[in-house]
């Protein structure tokens, strides 16, 4: 692929996606200044941002720190409990909104999830004249969202790259 350093990128990390995925496949954590360094590939970054979910673990304050330093703007949702003690918290369509809310200020939308929900929210940017990057691991991405990308990158092909 070649780039062009004038071209505009957002980066949108669903970090609950990446972090299950990258635990289960290969029992290690997502390095996010290399995810960012790889989706922004000598290109402006116009907006980095980090979807993660606030369960009240220790450690995950700590998270939220380091991806900021690294770049990314950490959008954080709490985590919510129904009465029957089933859990949910996902950041579907706020990482969908504000795909298309920055979509006229990008060349690129670069979204790091292997989601298939966001099939359609790529073929969406795509006939609005945005270039959709997808990074994510293959092994576990959604076939639909890699056929409705411009380009895929697997994670998980080059492990010691992207992954702590």
């Amino acid at each position: 692929m070649t780039t062009h350093p004038g071209q505009r990128v957002a980066v949108l990390a669903d970090a609950q996606n990446l972090y299950h995925t990258a635990q289960s496949l290969h029992t290690r954590n997502v390095d996010y200044a290399a995810l960012l360094e790889r989706a922004v590939d000598d290109r402006e970054l116009v907006r980095a941002i980090a979807y993660v979910i606030r369960a009240d673990a220790p450690e995950e304050e700590s998270f939220f720190e380091a991806v900021e330093e690294i770049g990314f703007e950490p959008k954080i949702k709490d985590i919510k409990t129904f009465g029957d003690g089933s859990q949910k918290a996902d950041w579907d369509v706020g990482i969908s909104l504000d795909a298309v809310t920055l979509a006229s200020h990008v060349d690129t939308m670069v979204l790091c999830t292997g989601d298939g929900d966001f099939a359609r929210l790529c073929s969406h940017l795509r006939h609005e004249g945005v270039r959709v990057e997808v990074l994510s691991f293959e092994a576990s991405t959604a076939e639909e969202l890699i056929d409705a990308t411009d380009e895929f990158v697997d994670l998980g092909g080059d492990p010691d790259r992207y992954l702590l």
